[in-house]
This record gives C-alpha cells, structure tokens and sequence, in this order.
C-alpha cells in the first residue's frame, strides 16, 4: 500500500488540469500576445482564467495577474509594494512564522534600512492581535501575515487583521500568503480588507510553475519583472497559457467541490489527530476541527529525528515532510516551532501530515499500524 500524506508540498494534478495543460501545449499553443486567430486562442484562455478566478474571489478580473507561483507572488507583494510606498514610511508589520518567500524578502528590506516588526503567535501559532496593535502606526506601509501556518495549519484572524489596520492606517498595504488557504476554504478579499493577495498552483493540483497574485484596483505596488509590458506591464514575459490554464481548471474543480472536499479532510484530519495523540511519547501540534486548516497535521516524536521517521515511512511507502518542505532538501530548525515554544528537544522531532481530497481513513490506519510498530524499534538506536 501506498500513502502520499506530503500535499503541502505539492499535489498531483487531476486529470481535467493535465487534459487542458496538454490541449494548450499541443493545440492551442499560440503567444497570446500575437495578433493572428492561434494568438488570440491563446489569449481565450487568460480571459477565460481571469474570469474563473475572479468569480471565486468576488472581484474583478483586471485585479488577477498571473505569476510563477508563491515565491514570485511574494516577492512581488513585499518588494514591489514597499519600493511603491517608501515615501509614506519606513515600518513594516509581518508575522515570525512566515514561509521563507516572505522572511527573506523582509531579511533584505532589513538590510535596505526597511524596520521590520515579526509578531509573535500563540502556542497554537496564531498572530498575537495585541501585539499587532501595539506596533501598527501611521509610518507603516506594509503588513504581511499568511492566512494558513504551512507547517501547523493554524489559520490567521485575517479579516481581524484587515479591519483593524486599516480603522488605523487606511492606506496601509494588507498582503496575505493564501498559498495553503486557497481552495480549502471562502477567501474574500474585499471583506478582509485584503490589498494584495498570493496563490500557487501545484497545492491545488494545478501545474508547478504556476501561481497568481489579486492586487486591489489603485494599490500602489512596482513590477518587479520588466520586459514587454505583459499583463498591464505588472509581470513582463510571455505568458505561462499551459500553466495559466491549468491553475484555473484546478481552482474551479476545488471551489466546485468544496464543502465536500473540506469535510472529507477534516475528518481525515480528526481521525489522525485521535490516533497520534494516543500514541506514546508524540505530541500533536495542530488543533482539531474548524480552528485548524482541514488539511494539516504537525506531529512531535519524542526521541527520533524527523528525517530518521519519514526515511523509516517511506520504506513503508508512506510519505510524510519532515516541516515545510518549501525551502529545501536539507531540515532545519523550523521558525514557526521555534516561535510557537514547542520544546527544544521536539523541534528536530517533528514531523507534517498533510492531505488532499483523494486520502483516504484506509490510507490512515495503514500508517498508523507502520507507526506502531516503527516507534519502539527507532527508539532503541536514540544515541544517549
């Protein structure tokens, strides 16, 4: 049996997504920027991805602009809107459990002279909002708070947040990671006051290399890729139709099926909560039911390594993330746990669990039995 429990990192793509990705490559394959009937084909099907999109998050289609996915989302969000509003002022507001698309960005606004502020979260890793309203003033120009922890699933008050900074500063920049929020749950931009919004495709069984980025009608915020002048010159380059494509059919297929999909998750979810938290010696760290994302599940193993137990699953053909898996290969002490408090001795113990829709309980029961009977053997070789 096999059972891929590593959907954070990045889904398979579904067939309706392969089929539309190959159409554009091999038929419909045209440069959507050139004049003749293939290039306007081409350009259909951006239309047709604005359109999709926009109708998912109630807003306009000329807010949607395409991307590479969340890195560059990101990047544009936090680089673009900054350099657009130095002159309004010199702080910015993000959060200490960030995926590392933002962290580094901010790392080099630091180094720009940029004063960056990192809230500190909850046990559970949500943003302490006190803290929040003791540092946003008047001088910030930026705030950057992901929707959904990629590492413990905590979902962030973010229509809190949004309505809150803005009471202070209403030409403040909101920019939201929905990189693992998107297609797992309602996102409203305009009622969360949100101005800059990033997604990426391969999470949503989408193609990798693709993403998106909703940036509010009159934000102020910089292209950050110059050529052409694609896409209202926001991000020159010809445009990825294929990966385009894709991420639209993924992100209608998601929203189409939604409720079911999320219910089938989080019970998958509870169910595995349930069963690591009655098994010696492992301590759950994301929360159950509607507090957590429904597709997210971080587990301590007290005395092993992560990598020594997801090595060990995968000779069982179970595969798990040893954290984010975004960053790279190489594990490394993880910021959101660290930020979280979680004990030292757990934090190079910890592993992810995360699921689509095509998990199953069966798939579940099966890893658990593995873990069963994993434990007590990799414990024996803890060196003392």
């Amino acid at each position: 049996m096999q059972a891929y429990f590593d959907n954070s990192a990045t889904t398979k793509v579904t067939e309706s997504v392969r089929d539309i990705v190959v159409k554009t490559m091999m038929e419909d394959y045209g440069n959507p920027s050139s004049m003749h009937m293939v290039g306007v084909k081409a350009e259909k099907y951006i239309k047709t991805a604005k359109d999709i999109i926009a109708k998912i998050l109630k807003v306009e289609e000329k807010e949607i602009y395409f991307t590479s996915g969340g890195t560059e989302g990101n990047n544009q969000a936090i680089i673009g809107g900054t350099d657009a509003n130095k002159r309004s002022g010199n702080k910015i507001i993000t959060t200490k459990i960030e995926h590392a698309s933002v962290a580094s960005p901010m790392k080099h606004l630091e180094k720009e002279g940029y004063n960056v502020v990192y809230l500190p979260v909850d046990r559970y890793g949500v943003v302490d909002m006190t803290a929040l309203k003791e540092e946003m003033s008047e001088d910030t120009i930026l705030v950057s708070v992901m929707y959904v922890n990629n590492e413990v699933g905590a979902i962030q008050p973010i229509q809190e947040i949004g309505t809150y900074i803005k009471k202070i500063n209403p030409k403040v920049l909101f920019h939201v990671d929905a990189v693992q929020a998107f297609g797992k749950m309602e996102i409203r931009p305009k009622r969360e006051k949100i101005d800059i919004l990033t997604v990426s495709g391969h999470k949503i069984h989408g193609p990798k290399g693709s993403g998106f980025i909703y940036i509010k009608k009159n934000t102020k915020i910089n292209p950050i890729i110059s050529g052409g002048g694609q896409q209202d010159g926001m991000r020159s380059g010809t445009e990825n139709v294929p990966g385009i494509a894709g991420i639209a059919r993924a992100a209608q297929d998601c929203y189409d099926n939604l409720e079911q999909n999320v219910s089938h998750m989080m019970e998958l979810k509870d169910y595995l909560i349930d069963r690591l938290s009655e098994t010696e010696g492992v301590i759950v760290n994301s929360r159950k039911g509607v507090k957590g994302a429904p597709h997210i599940v971080s587990a301590s193993v007290a005395g092993i390594r992560s990598e020594v137990l997801l090595h060990a699953l995968e000779e069982k053909g179970i595969y798990i993330s040893a954290g984010s898996a975004c960053s790279s290969n190489r594990p490394s002490v993880s910021r959101t746990l660290k930020a979280m408090n979680i004990d030292k001795d757990l934090l190079g113990a910890t592993v992810r669990f995360s699921f689509s829709e095509f998990n199953t309980k069966e798939e579940i029961d099966y890893c658990m039995e593995q873990l069963q009977e994993l434990l007590p053997v990799l414990r024996k070789y803890v060196r003392r």
